[in-house]
């Protein structure tokens, strides 16, 4: 079974931090990262840039308007694909990301949503 994560993230509090500092958390994500990948479970991993667009359908034409389209501090800031047999494994699997091994990852509200994916078609 495939399952999407999306890790989350709070932009205004990331932001608020010099570069270094938060540099040096990201390098405290590597060797989790190298965890996560040796699982042999994680099919895509993928950091996003914060622009955002949205195309909607409306009165037959289609708009394209910017985002983000929450009212909330929170940013999804990577999404991973996984391979996993239930969801109980696909937790155990995402437990092994930086987002829950990170104790820095906790001030800036890093978290990580898990949904199963179906009708997902696998390029071989």
């Amino acid at each position: 079974m495939i399952f999407l994560c999306m890790g989350y993230f709070n932009a205004e509090k990331m932001d608020a931090r010099p570069k270094n500092e938060i540099d040096a958390v990201m390098e405290e994500c590597q060797p989790h990262l190298k965890e996560f990948y040796n699982s042999g479970k994680v099919m895509l991993d993928a950091g996003l840039e914060k622009e955002t667009k949205c195309l909607q359908r409306v009165n037959g034409k289609v708009r394209v308007m910017d985002g983000p389209f929450t009212e909330t501090k929170e940013l999804i800031g990577s999404v991973f694909l996984i391979e996993a047999e239930d969801m109980e494994e696909a937790i155990q699997i995402a437990l092994l990301h930086p987002t829950t091994q990170v104790s820095s990852g906790e001030e800036f509200g890093w978290r990580i949503e898990i949904r199963p994916v179906h009708y997902f078609k696998k390029n071989e």
